[in-house]
């Protein structure tokens, strides 16, 4: 099984939920199971960022899940960079991870 090795950047106060580590380097799987019927094949597609978001939240988020996650996908307030561009531009969670990739995740939220 292959895997894409991505760079992964967490600002803003996010790091704090992931052990306070800023950087993290991980490899994940370049195919992911898709969801199918209860007896069907298996089938798979390419890791895309929400898969990616999912196994950040269930391999490296220490706690407070509901600061990073809500309603299948980063909560508001969370702004998410692929190589350098707003993942808006490039198809939020649609988005099929490469090699190589850098993903950053930025809270635009502030306590006071």
């Amino acid at each position: 099984m292959s895997a894409i090795n991505l760079k992964i950047e967490f600002g803003g106060g996010l790091e704090l939920l992931f052990s306070n580590q800023r950087s993290h380097r991980i490899a994940i799987p370049a195919n992911v199971p898709v969801p199918t019927p209860e007896g069907s094949d298996v089938q798979t597609k390419p890791a895309d960022l929400t898969y990616l978001i999912f196994w950040l939240r269930d391999n490296l988020l220490k706690e407070r899940a509901e600061l990073f996650v809500e309603n299948g996908t980063v909560r508001p307030g969370v702004l998410v960079l692929v190589n350098d561009t707003d993942w808006e531009l490039e198809g939020e969670g649609e988005y099929q991870l490469k090699d190589g990739d850098e993903i950053v995740f930025i809270s635009t939220l502030h306590g006071g």
